[in-house]
């Protein structure tokens, strides 16, 4: 911690007189007009190197003619735009050193002597963009995504990963941020997963894999964060879109949807609803080896089959609405309702030392979940100069979360016949989050720029679960699992950051401040923490431009990662007679220290180097239960230390014209070091995910993707993972004047991504296999109706180019 500190403020001391841009800037922005001022929409806008004419990035002008080239390298640029129907036009070179750059007007010329009276245009993005900390995934680029969940999205993303908990990891590592719309998602595990399944791709613009986040955003994630940005449609006027799918493996699957949007002048309206009907088989499968002092004493195999049902509707509502040329004032309403329902039967047989029959029963484990939630976000973004240079946006936002859970475990033993049981729960837990946040940014004299924020949120959670044993008919409360769990929060942040381009040199060094106060309280038992701590969270970005097709770049920074509510919450959801969930209210936040080299070259080929140490790293376990009895408990702990060493490796490829694949690998080390039940733990193990993309432009508006994905052996923790992967194929047409789009999939062809894991300690050994409703085929049709052509002669006022950069919105 001493030599990390010490290394980051030699950084802070030796760049911190100078302030200007890096990572998060500067930016590029100007306007296309047609001859007569009108604003020209939909042009392609390209930024060039202006040594070679090489092609940076790849723009389109929006309803208001604005384009935005974001975190430009210092250098020499140029920008032509071009349009079906134009003739192309260019701007004279220009340099970047600090400072945005707004560039005079591109006007576009009619290409004949006749002017078109309407162009439509239409452009396919690339399904993988990257920039300089994050990848960028761009949903609807893949027919993919048809009829798909955004967790299922996230599973074929590079460098991601899902377990058999449905813990996310990032480049093999956990410990993952996840925000919708700017907003952390206040959940992890079976629950994050469970929004994420509600959640349909076809509301999701994109989905931006960060790995090395400025000090702008929480000191959450030390693996990263991953943003998803939900849709919002740009075009002028009345205009939306209708989708519907159907897809079927084991079970059905069916997804719709409906967007509108009003866009007039200084007022957008916005809106979206999605309605999924998912029917999902699983499949578990346990066996189970006690020990005592070394000495076999029995085993037990278990049997978990069947079906849930989740019915999801989300919504989301919202308005912009431009005070003045320089403020944006917006309110954004997001709402889903999740119900599922699961029949989950249960065989179980328990075996004595010498392999004979002991027990066995059968348990029917019946199971409701409801999670209604509502967030609203108020927003307001002012620049003070028509230039950006000095910039401030503001939110404000509420967010409640529900959960009520249901359960009816009822079990018939066979042998030795005795009374069945029934064990019934009923949790019911609230969650309400108010935060509010600030940020701004001011460029200074001398080619200076500087940028900072403060943050405060309370959060109030309140978990009551009840526990009765039916018996002869009475049902009595059990007292040893029925638990009331409380916990609030308070966490104030404030941050720093200052940039410079020295030359061909980018520097980024910004310190990240956060208060935590936290109190949980079991109102059964009496037993309560309290946590009260600062945290100091510094981060340092280097990068150098070797030569024309030839970056380096080095990051450094240290994160924290707190316990979730329902990490910390010991209430128990049991899967079945003999295995519980419950959280773990003596959990300790991680801290974790990073280092990152890469090496970038023509601006696609990225290799990577990575070190990571995590103190007191949180991983999800299955150990023996402390009530003994055969029983096993799935909880979180706190480890001693774990050690990540990484390569990763994205390599963009062209073959022909017609093909292109896009091919990522992630090899890592990582060593964990702790005890747990009674076991020492000092191991690691070589591991790679390979993830394999190609993009197949067939012609006639058919294009296709091929994509696999591969997992390696791998050990985390306690459980030792076995390889798996999966092989998914996708179709897409567009059709009726490209205002329809047709696509067809099938994941998961050769059924080879269920789940294989082996858990190991002193006195017990658990394998367990599990497999789900993955190899699905889809079909989906969408329509989008309402103003979709541009009217050159007609021109167009508003606020677009800021709503597309305004903070916390979509």
């Amino acid at each position: 911690m001493q030599f990390f500190l010490r290394t980051y403020f030699l950084f802070f001391l030796i760049f911190g007189g100078y302030i200007a841009l890096a990572q998060n800037g500067p930016n590029v922005l100007g306007s296309v007009h047609d001859p007569a001022g009108a604003v020209v929409e939909f042009a392609t806008v390209a930024l060039h190197r202006a040594t070679d004419s090489t092609v940076v990035k790849t723009e389109f002008s929006n309803a208001s003619g604005a384009y935005q080239f974001a975190a430009v390298p210092a250098g020499r640029y140029f920008v032509s735009a071009s349009l079906v129907g134009f003739s192309r036009s260019q701007t004279g070179p220009f340099a970047i050193s600090s400072f945005n750059e707004t560039l005079p007007v591109i006007q576009l010329k009619p290409s004949g002597t006749t002017q078109l009276k309407e162009v439509t245009v239409q452009a396919r993005k690339p399904l993988f963009e990257r920039e300089n900390d994050r990848i960028v995934v761009n949903v609807d680029a893949s027919p993919l995504s048809a009829g798909a969940t955004s967790l299922e999205i996230l599973s074929r993303s590079p460098g991601v990963t899902v377990d058999q908990n449905d813990n996310l990891a990032l480049r093999g590592k956990q410990g993952v941020l996840v925000l919708i719309d700017g907003k952390r998602v206040p959940m992890t595990g079976a629950e994050l997963a469970d929004m994420l399944r509600s959640l349909p791709a076809n509301s999701v613009e994109k989905i931006e894999l960060i790995t090395n986040p400025p000090a702008k955003y929480d000191a959450a994630g030390s693996a990263g964060i991953i943003a998803i940005k939900l849709k919002k449609d740009g075009r002028q006027g009345t205009n939306g879109s209708v989708t519907a799918s159907y897809g079927y493996g084991r079970y059905g699957k069916l997804a719709s949807g409906l967007t509108l949007n009003h866009r007039h002048k200084k007022l957008n309206i916005f809106g979206s609803y999605n309605y999924n009907v998912r029917n999902v088989f699983t499949q578990l499968t346990l066996h189970r080896d006690f020990y005592q002092n070394n000495l076999f004493t029995g085993s037990s195999d278990q049997d978990n089959a069947g079906k849930t049902r989740y019915i999801t509707n989300t919504y989301r509502a919202g308005l912009d609405y431009t005070l003045s040329k320089r403020t944006l004032l917006g309110v954004v309403v997001n709402g889903m309702d999740m119900d599922a329902k699961a029949s989950i039967p249960n065989v179980t047989k328990t075996f004595g030392a010498e392999g004979q029959l002991q027990s066995s029963y059968q348990s029917a484990n019946n199971r409701g979940l409801r999670m209604p939630n509502v967030a609203t976000n108020l927003n307001l973004k002012h620049s003070f100069d028509s230039t950006g240079k000095r910039e401030l946006t503001a939110d404000i936002d509420f967010a409640h979360y529900e959960t009520h859970r249901l359960q009816n475990l009822a079990t018939t033993y066979i042998v030795p016949v005795i009374a069945p049981t029934v064990l019934a729960g009923d949790l019911n837990g609230g969650l309400n989050i108010t935060s509010f946040k600030a940020d701004y940014v001011h460029s200074l004299p001398n080619q200076a720029r500087l940028e900072g924020g403060i943050k405060t949120s309370w959060v109030n959670s309140d978990n009551d679960v009840l526990f009765t044993n039916l018996i002869e008919g009475q049902a009595i409360i059990d007292t040893g699992k029925t638990n009331h769990f409380r916990y609030n929060e308070n966490i104030t942040a404030a941050y720093i950051t200052i940039n410079k381009t020295i030359k061909k040199l980018s520097v980024q060094a910004g310190l990240r401040g956060e208060q935590t106060i936290a109190k949980g309280v079991q109102v059964i038992g009496n037993n309560d923490f309290k946590r009260n701590y600062f945290q100091l969270f510094p981060s340092v970005f280097l990068k150098q431009s070797l030569s024309k097709t030839h970056d380096l770049s080095v990051s450094l920074s240290r994160r924290i990662d707190r316990p979730t509510y329902n990490q910390l919450n010991p209430f128990r959801a049991y899967i079945d007679a003999t295995t519980y969930f419950s959280g773990n209210p003596s959990l300790f936040p991680q801290l974790s220290y990073n280092v990152e080299l890469t090496h970038t070259f023509k601006q696609k080929f990225i290799t990577s180097i990575s070190y990571s140490r995590t103190d007191q790293p949180i991983i999800s376990v299955v150990q023996p239960a402390p009530e003994g009895n055969r029983q096993a408990v799935s909880t979180f702990q706190n480890l001693t230390r774990s050690d990540y060493y990484g390569l990763t490796m994205t390599i963009p490829v062209q073959p022909t014209s017609w093909w292109s694949m896009d091919n990522n690998l992630v090899a890592y080390y990582q060593r964990f070091i702790g005890e747990l039940a009674g076991t020492s733990l000092n191991a690691g193990l070589p591991a790679y995910t390979i993830n394999c993309t190609n993009t197949f432009t067939l012609g006639h508006g058919w294009t296709a993707d091929l994509t696999g994905n591969y997992q390696s052996h791998q050990l985390y923790g306690f459980l030792d993972i076995q390889p798996l992967g999966q092989l998914n194929i996708g179709l897409q047409k567009s059709m009726w004047n490209k205002k329809g789009t047709l696509k067809l999939n099938m994941t998961d062809i050769f059924y080879t991504s269920p789940f294989h894991a082996t858990s190991e300690y002193a006195n017990y050994r658990e394998q367990f296999n599990q497999r789900q409703d993955t190899r699905v085929a889809t079909a989906s049709l969408t329509y989008r109706f309402g103003n979709d052509t541009l009217t050159p002669s007609r021109r167009r006022t508003g606020g677009a180019e800021d709503e597309k950069r305004r903070a916390g919105g979509a």
